[in-house]
């Protein structure tokens, strides 16, 4: 009888958001799609949710239709050694288990994944803080954006929490405006249990420039964000979106609609072919959090202003392969006063109360 992997099992009748539940309550991050005599039909992760998304696919659509119907398996027979090197060679977290009907009979999780769901060390974030806040201003007058509380914490000490509760230990902050005030609040980042480094832009670089300032030799894929968003999104898929695409680059990415706010009317020549009243556009845009590739880093110019949609577009020119990851998950850009309200008042719905908000007794333990 199936045990652990039990709750990761849906009918080929349920649909995308059940699979989508089973994904982010299940633990296994995988969710095995069976027919009434337990034979696997396919198997869904979370990329294969976010690519249904770029399609344009509904939540309430089939699970079926973003399934893999062709999943890599073994069987009983296979040995513990020939698993284990399926599973390094092809960098899979699990593989399913059936015996010679296509009956689920285990699933085996790779022990690699295990160790790297605890500790992400080696992937090192930069969080983007030297914005001058000139749209939250006079908010931003005194205090630089970073630093601006919301929830009663500063908005990059949330960030930075949110990271570190996710296993991340390595940062970089870029500072321009105001940077001293930072650089105090943080500090080397011990309080926080990670390791904090400075990246002091003298002059404006951009999203993007303010990488060339590394020091070190980066070895493993990096995260980027810019430093004035809040976000619940899963940045261990992330990274393991970003290495199932081979991407050298991955640029996360919201659904936006825009209606146009009078009746279109479709035209040929002179005459008129249709008319469609407010019609609603679709599109996906930055949301300003991307995975460079050690690579992607040998493309931006040292001590120049580059954005990272220069960068973006440097490797789209060259052929090189870059992915977008779709966030359907909170996100949040606080970049006009409107947005900084917003954000206090959803802020303890989606993240809980703050640690400045719980008892003094809490707050410690929370430390």
């Amino acid at each position: 009888m199936p045990k652990g992997w039990a709750k990761s099992l849906i009918g080929p009748d349920g649909k995308i958001a059940e699979a989508l539940e089973i994904l982010e309550t299940g633990g296994l991050q995988i969710c095995l799609v069976v027919d009434t005599g337990n034979r696997l039909i396919g198997t869904i992760t979370d990329g294969d949710v976010r690519r249904g998304i770029l399609k344009g696919i509904s939540l309430d659509a089939p699970a079926t239709l973003i399934m893999n119907s062709k999943p890599r398996v073994v069987s009983p027979a296979d040995s513990q050694q020939r698993i284990q090197s399926l599973m390094d060679d092809l960098f899979l977290r699990h593989v399913p288990m059936v015996d010679a009907n296509g009956v689920l009979v285990d699933l085996i999780t790779s022990v690699d994944y295990l160790r790297a769901q605890q500790k992400l060390a080696d992937n090192v974030v930069v969080l983007m803080a030297g914005g001058l806040g000139s749209r939250l201003r006079p908010l931003t007058a005194q205090t630089p954006k970073p630093l601006l509380k919301v929830g009663s914490q500063p908005l990059l000490e949330i960030i930075l929490e949110n990271f570190v509760a996710a296993h991340f230990k390595r940062f970089y902050i870029s500072v321009n405006y105001k940077a001293e005030m930072v650089k105090d609040h943080f500090g080397d980042g011990s309080k926080w249990g990670c390791q904090i480094e400075y990246l002091e832009e003298n002059e404006r670089l951009g999203t993007a420039g303010a990488l060339s300032l590394i020091q070190e030799q980066i070895n493993a894929p990096m995260v980027v964000m810019n430093g004035d968003l809040l976000t619940k999104v899963n940045f261990r898929n992330l990274l393991d979106f970003h290495r199932e695409h081979d991407s050298i680059a991955t640029m996360c990415v919201r659904e936006y609609d825009f209606q146009v706010p009078y009746g279109v009317v479709n035209i040929e020549n002179h005459r008129i072919t249709g008319l469609v009243e407010k019609p609603i556009h679709n599109f996906f845009v930055n949301a300003g959090i991307y995975v460079l590739s050690p690579q992607a880093l040998d493309y931006i110019p040292k001590g120049q202003y580059y954005d990272m949609t220069q960068l973006f577009q440097t490797l789209l020119d060259i052929k090189r392969e870059t992915a977008v990851f779709p966030i359907r998950e909170y996100w949040l850009d606080i970049g006009h006063i409107a947005d900084f309200e917003r954000a206090n008042g959803e802020f303890h719905s989606i993240f809980g109360p703050s640690k400045d908000d719980l008892p003094a007794e809490s707050s410690h333990d929370a430390i």
